[in-house]
């Protein structure tokens, strides 16, 4: 008897793609706020369950203008913190409560060494009410992510790990890995996706959209009226001592 060959189309198998295409499997995710960039990922946002990496020449701009959208949709679902392990920076409260992120949702893990780190990270993913899991880990190695990945993907957290750009070339266990470059506007380059390599980077604005609408409308305003014109000064000549005394007599 010979056996026949059936050949299936890929797209009937939810978790393959082909080259050209973003991947369809279906997967939890979180909108990222940025519609120029939920078009380029799998699933239109953040995977949950998965590393997101996040490449940095220097560490700590971009990071809320960024995350800041997905993070205030993130909590909704979620009664437990945000968690930032060694953040190289001090949220400003106050701004991100005005833009969905409670200051009281907020809980920061200080660690100096690698190692306490690494740990801090792992325990945040496996608590059950934490909504997110920031950290700032320059110093992973491959094997240490693919752990903290696996933790992610074992308790379905949404995992953002912050890098260097030397770690560009290293391999990741990431599923999604970007390079954040830029002063103002910020400069998104997808390094790695489920799908084709993305050859330009992503523009996305200066600032968030409630701190653009702030800054527009403070620029529409009128502007200050002229100061009234001061008439002139007129200098009379200085009478002499003499004279001063001969009026003052009169």
């Amino acid at each position: 008897m010979t056996a026949r060959l059936r050949l299936i189309e890929p797209a009937s198998l939810p978790n393959v793609w082909r080259v050209p295409e973003l991947a369809r499997a279906e997967e939890v995710v979180v909108p990222t706020g940025h519609a120029t960039l939920d078009a380029q990922l799998p699933g239109g946002g953040w995977p949950v369950g998965s590393m997101v990496e996040v490449l940095q020449e220097r560490a700590g701009p971009h990071v809320w203008q960024l995350l800041l959208p997905g993070l205030a949709q993130a909590i909704v679902k979620q009664v437990g913190p945000v968690v930032l392990v060694s953040a190289p920076f001090e949220p400003f409260g106050p701004s991100l409560a005005a833009q969905g992120l409670p200051g009281e949702r907020l809980l920061c893990v200080k660690a100096d060494k690698p190692a306490p780190r690494l740990w801090a990270t792992e325990q945040a993913l496996r608590c059950a009410d934490v909504a997110a899991v920031l950290a700032w880990l320059p110093q992973a190695k491959s094997a240490e992510l693919r752990r903290l990945h696996m933790a992610a993907q074992q308790h379905d957290k949404l995992l953002f790990v912050f890098r260097g750009v030397d770690a560009r070339h290293d391999a990741s266990p990431a599923r999604l890995r970007l390079l954040a470059e830029g002063i103002d506007a910020l400069q998104l380059h997808i390094l790695k996706r489920r799908g084709p390599p993305l050859e330009m980077p992503l523009s996305l604005p200066a600032h968030a959209a409630r701190v653009a609408a702030l800054l527009d409308a403070r620029k529409g305003r009128a502007a200050p009226a002229p100061a009234p014109a001061v008439s002139p000064v007129v200098t009379l000549p200085r009478r002499s001592h003499v004279l001063d005394r001969a009026a003052a007599l009169e």
